[in-house]
């Protein structure tokens, strides 16, 4: 099937800033796929984003469209889903902008099990602001604050979001383009947090410091570290070492936190 992906893009707004080789944009496209899977309204469907090269993402998106503060997309999105509850509700952004200086928002809005969807571009970098270590930078990995390697441990975005309370949990990888439609638009269906991680090295600030040739190899990274669910469920823990599960991760029902708290007004105004 042919995509019109120019009738969801603000007219003017290209070419965007990303960089080449940036998986962004395949996320992007992604994005558009899932939302006409789903038959979103334009009209309907809010878009929110904080800061950073996946949160410029709102800027091109032709949606109602919210570029917040570092690291509060989330609050702003759970502002907008508590006033509108029929509207879909998406969230766009990076490690650093969702897992650091929003992780607080995060976690709060997963416990909460609001229904939104929540796609975090995993670049394992602060890649706009300066190329500093994020918590997704691999431990030992270059950044501009860990010249001599990052000694932290890694987040694990998708069993902090587990942990958390999202009922929707899933990993995707910009080399396996086709498969983010099919993540995204499952996580829109689904009714609560539902939080899809997408892993995306960033070429420049990334890549370059850690010695990765080209755009290329890092794409053949991803394709050779991601296991789908299926396939690891078969393999022993020694063959998983150094690989990342793929596909729907968890999934579970639980009630939802607009229509709870829809209940409390009405007991409210009923007293």
């Amino acid at each position: 099937m042919a995509y019109d992906y120019e009738k969801h893009i603000r007219p003017g707004k290209l070419p965007h800033i990303w960089c080449p080789g940036c998986g962004h944009g395949i996320i992007m496209k992604g994005m558009i796929r899932a939302f006409e899977a789903c038959g979103l309204e334009k009209n309907n469907t809010a878009i929110i984003s904080g800061i950073g090269c996946a949160s410029r993402m709102t800027g091109y998106m032709d949606y109602n469209t919210l570029h917040t503060a570092h690291g509060r997309a989330a609050a702003f999105a759970t502002g907008v889903k508590m006033a509108k509850p029929e509207m879909d509700v998406i969230v766009v952004g990076g490690d650093g902008d969702g897992t650091a200086i929003g992780g607080n928002h995060f976690i709060h809005a997963c416990r909460r099990n609001i229904d939104m969807t929540y796609v975090i571009m995993n670049n394992s970098i602060y890649g706009m602001t300066g190329g500093q270590f994020s918590p997704c930078t691999p431990t030992g990995a270059l950044a501009s604050t860990t010249v001599y390697g990052n000694p932290d441990p890694t987040f694990d975005i998708a069993k902090l979001a587990i942990g958390a309370g999202a009922t929707f949990v899933a990993r995707g990888t910009a080399f396996h383009a086709a498969q983010i439609e099919k993540l995204v638009a499952e996580g829109i269906r689904h009714k609560g947090l539902a939080v899809i991680e997408i892993l995306d090295d960033c070429p420049t600030t990334y890549g370059r410091r850690n010695k990765f040739r080209s755009v290329i190899d890092m794409m053949k990274r991803l394709k050779e570290i991601a296991v789908p669910v299926a396939a690891a469920a078969k393999m022993t823990p020694e063959q998983l070492e150094g690989k990342v599960l793929t596909g729907v991760l968890h999934k579970e029902e639980r009630p939802e936190y607009t229509e709870q708290y829809a209940q409390v007004i009405s007991r409210a105004k009923g007293a």
